[in-house]
């Protein structure tokens, strides 16, 4: 192995270790028995994952964090997939160019976007409601399915289509039988990264939600600011076990796509 090239290894792996250290620390915190935040932990118990489960307010969080990221991914992977269908098969540049304003929550800063989210919401009424979060997080995870969709449909064949609309099928029904059974690992893909992004949005949650619709991660801001306690550290475990068995299937939905597409070539 040549010199560049160890180099290069050596630059990975510190670069991934300096980005993977400070998350795996949480891990054992989150198990200490200490009454503080402390590192080594000096014994260890399943404490403040039982103050978790067996507090009301921290599932009462829960729940809302977990309807918003399940409806609002549902929502934006119907949205998201139509909108990338219409760009894939339109020629106009008007109607393309409107891809860059999808896009425009990827691109603006959260802050910015957060902001923007609460002065609409303060007019119409919609902070800390349980619709105002979810068409925020929909807002939000339109993005990745378009970018997700947009993948598969460049790799479609769009004479099947025509094909099928050629026998007697309707636009409609030539889309859910013959174009979105091919397209599916792109959709699932693009419908769970949106389901992480809202799950774990925290920004625009601290701005629109309070009262009874406030999310986990909110709570976990608030409660960071008045006792910092290994509570935090176990949710946060937990959050992290559910975004990166949610990447595996991620992973896995595309390993599949290719073994299909290989198998069908």
């Amino acid at each position: 192995m040549s010199l560049p090239k160890i180099l290069l290894y050596i630059t990975v792996s510190l670069i991934l270790a300096w980005l993977i250290i400070p998350i795996i620390i949480i891990v054992p915190m989150s198990f200490s028995g200490a009454r503080f935040l402390t590192f080594p932990p000096p014994s260890w118990s399943l404490r403040w994952y039982e103050a978790y489960l067996g507090s009301a307010a921290w599932m009462q969080a829960t729940r809302v964090s977990l309807i918003v990221a399940v409806s609002s991914s549902v929502i934006a992977t119907i949205l998201g997939t139509a909108a990338a269908y219409a760009l894939n098969m339109t020629a106009s540049r008007l109607v393309r160019s409107l891809q860059l304003v999808l896009l425009l929550p990827l691109v603006v800063p959260i802050v910015i976007t957060a902001v923007g989210v609460f002065l609409v919401y303060a007019h119409v009424g919609l902070l800390a409601t349980m619709t105002g979060l979810i068409l925020a997080n929909v807002m939000l995870g339109i993005p990745f399915v378009i970018t997700s969709v947009l993948v598969g449909l460049r790799k479609f064949d769009p004479t099947q289509e025509m094909v099928s609309r050629s026998l007697g099928m309707n636009r409609l029904r030539t889309f859910f039988i013959v174009t979105l059974p091919q397209i599916r690992p792109s959709v699932i893909s693009g419908m769970l990264f949106a389901f992480i992004s809202a799950i774990d949005e925290t920004v625009v949650a601290l701005f629109i939600s309070g009262g009874q619709y406030q999310t986990l991660t909110k709570r976990m801001f608030t409660a960071l600011r008045d006792e910092i306690d290994p509570t935090i550290a176990s949710i946060s475990s937990l959050l992290t076990a559910v975004s990166f068995i949610v990447v595996m299937l991620v992973a896995l939905n595309s390993r599949s796509a290719v073994r299909l597409k290989e198998r069908t070539a």
